[in-house]
């Protein structure tokens, strides 16, 4: 008999959870949505989504061993979603799931969860990488942290997911310590290839011909082709935007400051995203960083 896919309640349908949400749909699985933006409300519903008004409404629509996707931008929103006012714990049961997507410190991952274990309600910590188009392809990176037989429990729904899966360990919190140490390193990356090509273009070079060389060469980086080419395009359509990488930047330097770490790189660049967001580019694409190195930029000392 074949078994009937896990039912998915999916709170935030942006760039990554939409992408998810048309994943899931397209391979059967059932998925109720909860966003609160009406164009997203839209793309889930053509996606073969229903809609949920509040958490706790999609919450209630998950059937035993259903998994409550949480995929808003940062700690707050997810408290909010799971304990705010019509907030989903309200409806979750011992045989439901939550997975946490969402880039947090690790001591608000570890926090949520156990307040969630309160209420006899596993959590699963799985930051995501990769960008939409390989969250809709399924072969973004999902970095889990969660008891093994949790985790073998939903393997299904995550092989749905994600085919690049990375079990960092049982511990709740270590999915978001991986994840902002590959972001901030994807912060890194996009700072210094944004230096390059302004400084190419200093140079007299030709920025696209530059950017050919790289991506042979030493230099490149698949976070710096990516948005660099739509960049120089003068394409800022935010698939992500400068905010993201400013808080993620921003929550590394301070997991290193906890763990006593200081490196030559990390608060350079967190820097760098935080004088672009106070240049005006907060609301564009990450890419648009170029624009602030093509301008000059000057950190003060």
């Amino acid at each position: 008999m074949t078994q009937r896919p896990a039912s998915v309640a999916m709170v935030g349908a942006g760039n990554m959870g939409g992408a998810m949400v048309a994943r899931l749909c397209d391979g059967g699985t059932p998925v109720v949505v909860c966003d609160i933006d009406p164009g997203r409300q839209q793309q889930a519903l053509a996606a073969g989504a229903t809609l949920a008004r509040t958490p706790a409404e999609a919450a209630s629509a998950l059937r035993d061993g259903g998994v409550l996707i949480v995929c808003v931008v940062d700690a707050a929103q997810t408290r909010d979603v799971l304990f705010g006012n019509r907030g989903a714990v309200a409806q979750l049961r011992r045989e439901h799931t939550v997975m946490l997507c969402p880039t947090m410190a690790p001591q608000d991952t570890e926090a949520l969860a156990e307040e969630l274990a309160g209420h006899g309600v596993g959590c699963i910590d799985a930051p995501m990488s990769g960008g939409p188009a390989r969250a809709c392809d399924g072969s973004m990176s999902l970095m889990l942290a969660a008891p093994a037989a949790l985790l073998a429990r939903h393997e299904a729904l995550l092989a749905r997911l994600s085919s690049r899966r990375f079990v960092i360990s049982e511990r709740v919190g270590d999915g978001a310590r991986t994840k902002l140490v590959n972001n901030l390193l994807a912060g890194i990356n996009l700072v210094g290839a944004a230096e390059v090509i302004a400084l190419a273009e200093r140079l007299g070079l030709d920025a696209g011909a530059t950017l050919d060389v790289i991506e042979q060469s030493s230099g490149q980086s698949w976070i710096g082709s990516d948005r660099l080419r739509r960049a120089i395009a003068g394409d800022f359509e935010p698939r992500a935007h400068v905010t993201l990488l400013e808080k993620d930047t921003r929550l590394a330097v301070e997991a290193a400051a906890v763990a006593g770490f200081e490196g030559p790189l990390g608060a350079r660049t967190a820097a760098v995203f935080a004088q672009a967001h106070a240049a005006g580019l907060a609301d564009l694409d990450d890419g648009a960083l170029l624009t602030l190195l093509r301008a000059g930029w000057h950190q003060s000392h």
